[in-house]
C-alpha cells in the first residue's frame, strides 16, 4: 500500500501539492517514486520560470526510466529543494517530506486537485 496523506491534493499523473496562501509546495507521490524505483537525478526548473497547469515542470530519472512531472498549478517557480541536487534518492525515502519545488500561484484559489480518497481509487487502493 502506498502512503496517501489526507491533507494534500493529488493529480492523475501522480504529483502531490499543498497550497498555503499563494504558495504551492509540489512533489511526487509515494506511488510514483515506488514505480520509478531508485531515483538517480532530478532536473528541476530554474527559480523564476513560469509554468502553466499541465506544463512539464521537471524530469525525474531513475535506474529504470526518465519521467516528466507536470505542473499541478500555474505560477512562477519560487524555490527548488536544493538538497535533492546531491541526494535525489531522498524522494525514494520519503516523497512527502522531500518536496521538489515551490510555486507562487498566478491565481490563488483556482487550483484543483483530487482528494486522498479520489487518488487512492486512481492507483487502485480504495
Amino acid at each position: 500500500m502506498s502512503k496517501v496523506p489526507e491533507d494534500l491534493n493529488y493529480t492523475k499523473s501522480h504529483e502531490w501539492f499543498k497550497v498555503e496562501g499563494d504558495i504551492a509546495t509540489i512533489g511526487v507521490t509515494d506511488y510514483a517514486q515506488n514505480q520509478l524505483t531508485d531515483i538517480v537525478y532530478i532536473e528541476v526548473p530554474s527559480v523564476g520560470d513560469k509554468k502553466k497547469l499541465g506544463d512539464v515542470l521537471l524530469t525525474i530519472e531513475s535506474v529504470k526510466s526518465a519521467e516528466d512531472v507536470y505542473a499541478p498549478v500555474s505560477g512562477t517557480v519560487l524555490e527548488v529543494n536544493s538538497a535533492l541536487e546531491d541526494k535525489p534518492e531522498l524522494v525514494n525515502e520519503d516523497s512527502y517530506s522531500n518536496w521538489i519545488v515551490k510555486i507562487k500561484l498566478d491565481s490563488p484559489g483556482s487550483e484543483k486537485g483530487m482528494s486522498a480518497p479520489e487518488y487512492r481509487k486512481i492507483i487502485g487502493e480504495n
